[in-house]
This record gives C-alpha cells, sequence and structure tokens, in this order.
C-alpha cells in the first residue's frame, strides 16, 4: 500500500486539528508535529482546495476542519493529496486487462488474491473516519 509523504502529513495534521477542536495555523502545526513547514503548507493548501479544510487569514487564522471529522474519510484525505489511490499492487482492476498482456492474465495466480485485498482495503479506508482514528 503506498501512503505517501504527502497523506501521512495530511493525517497527522488533520487529527490534531480534530482534537484541538479549532483552527491551527501551519508554523503551530508543523511545530507541534515535527514536520517539514513548506511541505506541510502545500498539503494544507490541497486539502483546503478538496474542501477537507477551510483556511483563514488574519489574527486567530490557520486552518480548520471543512465539516466534522465524522464526515471526513482516510479515502477522501488520500485522494486530495495524492494522485495515485491507495494501491497493493500496480496490476489493472481487472483481470482481462493485465498491463502484461492476455497471455499472462490468464496464467496469474495471485491477481485474484491481490483483488480481493485491494477491495477490503479500499472498504476500510472508506468506512473510515478522522473522528475514527482521534477515537483511539
Amino acid at each position: 500500500m503506498l501512503f505517501t509523504k504527502a497523506s501521512e502529513y495530511a493525517l497527522m495534521a488533520l487529527i490534531a486539528i480534530s482534537k484541538r477542536g479549532g483552527a491551527m495555523d501551519a508554523v503551530t502545526l508543523s511545530n507541534e508535529l515535527k514536520l517539514s513547514r513548506s511541505f506541510l503548507a502545500k498539503v494544507l493548501q490541497s486539502l483546503a482546495k478538496a474542501g477537507i479544510l477551510i483556511s483563514r487569514k488574519g489574527s486567530g487564522g490557520g486552518f480548520d476542519l471543512a465539516r466534522p471529522s465524522s464526515e471526513i474519510t482516510i479515502d477522501e484525505l488520500l485522494r486530495s493529496v495524492d494522485e495515485n489511490c491507495a494501491t497493493v499492487f500496480t496490476c489493472s482492476a481487472a483481470l482481462c486487462n493485465c498491463p502484461s498482456g492476455e497471455t499472462k492474465s490468464s496464467i496469474c495466480v495471485i491477481w485474484p488474491f491481490l483483488n480481493r485485498l485491494q477491495t477490503k482495503i479500499d472498504a476500510v479506508l472508506a468506512s473510515t473516519t478522522i473522528a475514527d482514528l482521534t477515537a483511539n
């Protein structure tokens, strides 16, 4: 599964903002989470552009959740900061579209297993929210 640095930063930032219950600026977040300030700022902007965060300028500004943490799924978060979805394998989702050619797809013995695994991972990512992560 591919969790990039951007998706890890996004998860950590959303959990921190959710636990605080209010806006946090990029400087405070980067200091508290010990993350690169410039990269975190880019991630936060991506989350704001996707409608997951609200960006407020000025005194008392910063980034805040655009909606309750119970409505923000991990899948949505990952799609907003990464071009590629979190995948277990790089094969096609359809066995008949095997990138290695038809002859390989007809003898591929791992695709059914990997596809079942990916389906389960996708379901977990789609059903797990930021609230679920902050509850533990």
